[in-house]
């Protein structure tokens, strides 16, 4: 089997040393050829390359980099059955794919995961979600949550580290610093039922959770599943209080939020978000700017993991 180990070597968790254990580890199942990131979409580069050339990418990184990774895999819109599998170790400081896939945190147990699973020949084919074409493998968000991630990046800029401790306390900064909180511009339109406006924030989910806080997993759609379409949650309005009750039942309940404020939808086909200026956007926990219009879909069985 011809393989491509993708490696992030900023990624948070792992060591030089780290690294030639797992590429020794590998070679020993795999015909393996390593490649290192330089720069952000370097990985999308590394994984179009392989496409045609190799029956599994392995990725060392975080969130970002299996992003990356899933677009340059899928190029061409290709089925899942003519791509590449693809394989996750956990390296980064969250890694909210692999969790969700149920592997371990450890990039060691992980490692142990894939070589078990490709000896079996055991794999999983999942849906992912595409958000203006590009796929996502389990979240998206427009306004609040992608604007806390954008503070983050720009602390990570500074030398600061992307902890959880760090995202909570850019969502509370956001939350009262920003400009759209009182004024509402999110507009919210399914294919066969009227429109809904007067948005505050879109959370998008491929899967469950939405993200992680430690150990706990924290999931605003808990219905989300790679095996139906994408879930979606909006609030009417960011007003204190309704905010607080909400954040609340995220972080002490297993079921959905509820309220006059919550705007919730299961396993979505389609959808289009719009807003009237432009919103923070996020997909995968990764910033990408500021977009006033972002059309999702899921994409049903688009990829073979290796987990």
């Amino acid at each position: 089997m011809r393989a491509l180990l993708i490696v992030n070597p900023k990624a948070t968790t792992t060591s030089p040393r780290a690294r030639d254990l797992l590429v020794r580890a590998l070679s020993s199942a795999v015909d393996l050829q390593v490649n290192y990131t330089s720069r952000r979409g370097h990985a999308t580069d590394l994984a179009r390359e392989a496409s045609d050339t190799a029956d599994l990418v392995v990725t060392l990184g975080g969130d970002g980099t299996v992003n990356e990774v899933v677009n340059g895999m899928l190029h061409d819109g290709r089925p899942a059955e003519s791509a590449p599998r693809l394989a996750v170790v956990p390296g980064g400081s969250t890694n909210v794919f692999a969790r969700s896939l149920g592997m371990p945190s450890d990039w060691v147990d992980g490692a142990g995961v894939i070589l078990e699973a490709l000896r079996d020949n055991r794999m999983r084919t999942i849906g992912l979600g595409k958000a203006n074409g590009r796929y996502f493998t389990f979240c998206a968000g427009l306004g609040l949550d992608a604007a806390a991630i954008r503070r983050v990046e720009r602390a990570r800029v500074r030398g600061q580290s992307a902890t959880p401790a760090r995202y909570l306390r850019a969502t509370v900064a956001q939350f009262f610093s920003g400009s759209d909180r009182r004024h509402p511009m999110l507009r919210l339109e399914i294919p066969g039922r009227p429109p809904q406006t007067g948005l505050s924030l879109a959370i998008i989910q491929n899967t469950t959770p939405w993200t992680y806080l430690g150990d706990r997993g924290i999931s605003p759609n808990p219905r989300a599943s790679f095996d139906t379409g994408l879930d979606i949650l909006s609030l009417r309005h960011l007003s204190f209080v309704a905010t607080a009750r909400t954040a609340t039942q995220l972080f002490t309940g297993s079921r959905p939020p509820r309220g006059r404020q919550i705007v919730a939808h299961h396993d979505l086909e389609k959808f289009r978000l719009s807003s009237a200026r432009p919103q923070a956007f996020q997909l995968d926990g990764d910033y990408l700017g500021e977009s006033d219009e972002v059309e999702l879909e899921s994409a049903p069985g688009a990829l073979r993991v290796v987990c």
